[in-house]
């Protein structure tokens, strides 16, 4: 009955943010605000360019649209909580941290597996060219998919359970801008062990395909470099004992969570010669109000995204 009480206890947190200087809170506000809308904006015009132009139904952009879609559904999930924090009181609910929590892992690992079989998929490409066709079929596309979509609400779910197991009995007080596992393990009273070795092997387990996309994008330099971005900063917030976490970890964090999903659009999108085609007929079509031919969609191969 104690345990029930003390958990009980913390009904909500209180988010310190990035900044706790009241001067700082507008210029964040409008920061984050056109951040957040670029990527927005991006990510639909990309969707829409590839569910449009039948050219663009191949196994690669077929996984770059739902990529784009995660895009748009991990930087809602943490930077609309920022620009309300930013304006007004900087409480959130005790189910709303979990809840807020759950979703950033679920999305961010998401994002995490779209990108390794986008690495697989020019693999394949690049290597085994002969076999491509039947070895990315639109069957093998949508089980990819869909395996990219359970197995991280799967691990996320886990996390989210465990952290529900812990007892907060001191400070509600996050020093982050968001609910995240290492800050809400160190306000715990209660042992995390189990919490931390969970924490370290879901870290790890993206280790490979990492490497596969160094292999897979070796001759594309922009992609590489959000790679190293997105795990070199997951590595060091993750992969670094609790008791070291400090707030220097916020920008290590606004590098993997907000950064990527801002930079995808523009690589996938201004350095890809048929993307771009694509985004113009789009365009074209909005702005003369006509409906597009009459095309058989159907699933082309071959085209590089390097």
């Amino acid at each position: 009955m104690g345990l029930i009480n003390q958990t009980s206890s913390v009904s909500e947190f209180i988010l310190l943010g990035l900044s706790s200087r009241p001067e700082d809170q507008t210029s964040l506000f409008i920061l984050f605000l056109t951040m957040f809308l670029v990527t927005i904006i991006r990510s639909l015009l990309i969707i829409l360019a590839i569910h449009s132009d039948p050219q663009l139904q191949t196994p690669m952009y077929f996984s770059l649209s739902f990529l784009s879609f995660t895009d748009i559904c991990f930087t809602t999930t943490i930077v609309h909580r920022m620009l309300v924090n930013f304006l007004s009181e900087k409480t959130i609910s005790y189910a709303g941290c979990l809840t807020q929590m759950y979703f950033i892992y679920a999305l961010a690992n998401t994002d995490s597996c779209l990108l390794a079989v986008m690495a697989f998929d020019r693999y394949v490409a690049i290597c085994d060219p002969f076999h491509y066709i039947t070895t990315m079929n639109h069957h093998c596309c949508v089980l990819l998919v869909a395996f990219s979509f359970s197995l991280p609400h799967f691990h996320s779910l886990l996390h989210t359970l465990l952290l529900n197991r812990l007892i907060f009995c001191d400070s509600n007080v996050i020093h982050h801008f968001l609910c995240d596992l290492s800050p809400l393990m160190k306000l715990s009273c209660s042992p995390t062990f189990v919490n931390e070795i969970v924490m370290s092997e879901g870290s790890v387990v993206l280790i490979p395909s990492a490497a596969g996309k160094r292999k897979a994008f070796s001759t594309c330099g922009s992609h590489l470099t959000v790679v190293a971005l997105f795990y070199g900063s997951i590595f060091y917030v993750y992969l670094q004992p609790l008791s070291t976490y400090t707030a220097r970890n916020h920008i290590a964090t606004l590098v993997y969570t907000v950064l990527p999903s801002m930079l995808n659009p523009f690589i996938y999108s201004l350095r890809n010669r048929d993307l771009k085609e694509g985004l113009k007929k789009l365009v074209g079509r909005r702005k003369s109000q006509q409906h597009p031919l009459d095309k058989p969609t159907h699933l082309t191969y071959g085209p590089c995204l390097c």
